[in-house]
């Protein structure tokens, strides 16, 4: 046992929070060994204090607070106990070591409002870093004893948990069977980062498509698992990640159905709308312009050709520096800090745009379009579908600067087949529904 000890030391010889702190349980000289950055000493020792009984035998205390079973006597689980913030006590009289769950710091944020998904009618709790509140929060909507709740430990030097929940009576067998075993195959990789949790789970790593649709409110979570969606949750990831990500979640949420059905449907409607008005705008503007001005009216083609006079670029040039433009003054103003992002970017695009209309640069239309498809972009559902449409309107834009209209035709047919190429997990990602009962 001195052995153990010596290897626990040496194992936390750098971590100055490691305490080894010498208790006493009913006369019995024990060791209490943990971090202080993660267990409450002082609290932990106090309730040990008060759950011991002077007219009772150490049994009751070790049934108390022992957590009822035995950690073995080996180095690399006690070390590994330690480092996820339990509390092990070793009796020097029994010569063994318990395991205890003592009281934790409170290193958790509260549950707040969603910081990235705004909510007009309907919850406003979201998710945490800390996996069992979050699990927790689904288990508060959800009351069946259908819920299954898998944990899993992953990675190799530092480990990290992993959950995946979904309902019995309503989740796919083979897709969860397909799931459960890229984790078991693949349990001793690391998960730092959402990229290596696509690996993880057999993801090309150059997928334009993601896989997994990100969400931090409950609400949304739940709904999913009643459509025979699976979640998962990994350990200090604020949000659930929703397996298999579909084309209509770019669309569709369950917060639409606390409005009424016409106008949860021109709701979609303005939401389907903004994704064809991001893909195709920008192309149509190079396209009628620069290919194929006869399809104009003879009125709005002297009209664009008058707005553009004196510009040195042709429109494929001109449309790709704004586009551009967009892109950065979009990543400034989430990379700013919130009390100045949203003033440094407003007035950054009025300036940028007024100048480069006054300096001949651009025309006044393509400010025009450039401006309703950052809008239209907004609309759809979920950052990471918006990252999508912002990458694939570059596609049609190329092909419009070649073919024209037809490049346009060219470009949307080409998503649309990429599309209906991808295969999620066995479900099509077109899908609209995972079971003919349910509804978008």
């Amino acid at each position: 046992m001195k052995s153990l000890l010596v290897d626990i030391n040496e194992a936390f010889k750098n971590a100055e929070d490691f305490f080894k702190e010498p208790f006493t349980v009913d006369s019995e000289a024990v060791l209490l060994l943990g971090l202080n950055s993660l267990v409450d000493l002082v609290n932990t020792k106090e309730m040990l204090k008060k759950g011991m009984d002077p007219t009772t035998e150490i049994t009751l205390v070790k049934r108390t607070f022992f957590n009822r079973r035995l950690v073995e006597i080996n180095c690399e689980e006690a070390i590994d106990s330690i480092l996820q913030g339990k509390l092990i006590v070793f009796s020097k009289e029994q010569n063994k070591m318990f395991l205890f769950e003592p009281l934790p710091k409170e290193l958790n944020r509260s549950i707040e409002q969603p910081t990235n998904e705004n909510v007009i009618q309907g919850p406003l709790d979201s998710f945490i870093e800390d996996m069992s509140t979050n699990i927790g929060l689904v288990r508060k909507k959800v009351y069946s004893d259908q819920l299954s709740v898998k944990t899993y430990t992953v990675g190799s030097d530092q480990k990290k948990k992993l959950t995946i929940v979904y309902l019995e009576n309503c989740a796919d067998k083979d897709m969860i069977k397909k799931i459960i075993s890229h984790i078991e195959v693949n349990q001793q990789k690391n998960i730092f980062y959402l990229q290596h949790l696509y690996r993880f789970m057999g993801i090309r790593k150059w997928e334009v498509i993601p896989k997994f649709n990100m969400t931090e409110m409950p609400l949304e979570t739940v709904d999913c698992l009643n459509k025979g969606r699976v979640i998962l949750f990994v350990d200090g990831f604020p949000f659930a990640l929703i397996l298999p990500h579909l084309l209509w979640d770019m669309f569709a949420q369950a917060n639409d159905r606390n409005y009424s059905i016409p106008i949860m449907s021109a709701m979609r409607f303005l939401r389907v709308l903004g994704a064809f008005v991001t893909l195709t705008f920008p192309a149509l503007y190079v396209a009628l312009v620069a290919v194929n001005p006869e399809v104009l009216k003879v009125e709005l083609a002297l009209s664009i050709a008058q707005s553009r006079e004196g510009i040195p670029y042709p429109p494929f040039v001109e449309m790709t520096l704004m586009l551009l433009i967009i892109e950065l003054i979009v990543e400034a103003s989430i990379r700013l800090p919130l009390s100045i992002g949203p003033t440094v970017t407003m007035v950054g695009g009025i300036v940028i745009g007024q100048a480069v209309v006054d300096a001949k640069l651009v025309s006044n239309l393509l400010i025009i379009v450039v401006a309703a498809t950052s809008i239209a972009n907004s609309t759809v559902i979920g950052f990471q579908n918006a990252l999508i449409l912002r990458l694939l309107k570059y596609v049609i834009v190329i092909f419009a600067s070649i073919y024209g209209v037809l490049g346009v035709l060219t470009g949307l047919v080409f998503i649309s087949a990429y599309f209906a190429s991808r295969v999620i997990f066995g479900i099509p990602y077109t899908s609209f529904a995972k079971r003919r009962r349910e509804i978008g």
